[in-house]
């Protein structure tokens, strides 16, 4: 029940494909860049690289982690490559940054990607003023969800007690340790008529015990959860 969060005070955003629809196809571009950067690494075609590629996301959580361990990359180099991206294909979501800004409580972004590039897909979507802080890969020292030393010290910098926050995310394994902090949890999914790049495996458990909440438009969605709070309230 969307009452459930009205003891919140704490919201948590994933950015990719969360904030933004997955059918902007922003994470299309950086899968073809971590590709290319992969081949220049391990010195393989194309198609050899992505299949490490994906060896390494899957086994990893990031494949820059995977890089990092196996081939001793520098991190921030990877990052500024990968994030060398279009970002025109996201539209203004003005709206969802009001309705965000109206939650009770203090507003993160908690990425496996870096800051610059957060800032800059806030600002695509016109929702840059929207949060207190983002935490980033380089603040979880390059370790990513769903790991979880990333969200205990996440948790630990903003000070958040977990009973009273809400993570809103497009990947499942990266709800299930939120939940066993005890924070309530919401996936994202892509809207039937919407295309998905989605990996078969990214997708399993996503009708797990640790999903409270399952929602195609996070704009309505937290409509929602505004709506039952001012009934609650009256």
């Amino acid at each position: 029940m969307i009452q459930s969060f009205s003891h919140i005070s704490d919201w948590v955003f994933d950015l990719d494909n969360t904030l933004y629809p997955s059918h902007c196809n922003l994470f299309a571009q950086m899968d073809i860049r971590i590709t290319n950067y992969v081949m220049r690494v391990i010195d393989k075609d194309f198609d050899e690289a992505r299949k490490w590629q994906k060896h390494y996301y899957r086994e990893y959580g990031t494949t820059l982690r995977g890089l990092m361990d196996e081939h001793d990359i520098n991190p921030q180099h990877y990052l500024d490559d990968v994030h060398d991206i279009d970002y025109s294909s996201i539209l203004p979501n003005e709206e969802l940054g009001d309705l965000i800004q109206s939650l009770p409580g203090r507003k993160h972004i908690f990425t496996n990607g870096d800051v610059p590039h957060a800032e800059r897909t806030l600002a695509a979507l016109g929702i840059e003023n929207s949060f207190d802080g983002i935490f980033d890969i380089t603040h979880a020292d390059f370790v990513p969800k769903p790991e979880p030393g990333p969200y205990d010290k996440f948790l630990k910098n903003h000070n958040i007690d977990p009973k009273f926050a809400a993570m809103f995310e497009d990947m499942p394994r990266n709800l299930e340790i939120p939940k066993q902090k005890g924070m309530s949890t919401v996936l994202l999914v892509a809207a039937e008529k919407e295309s998905s790049l989605r990996e078969v495996w990214e997708l399993d458990c996503k009708n797990g015990s640790h999903i409270d909440f399952v929602s195609d438009n996070l704009t309505e969605f937290i409509s929602r959860i505004l709506e039952t709070l001012a009934l609650l309230e009256s």
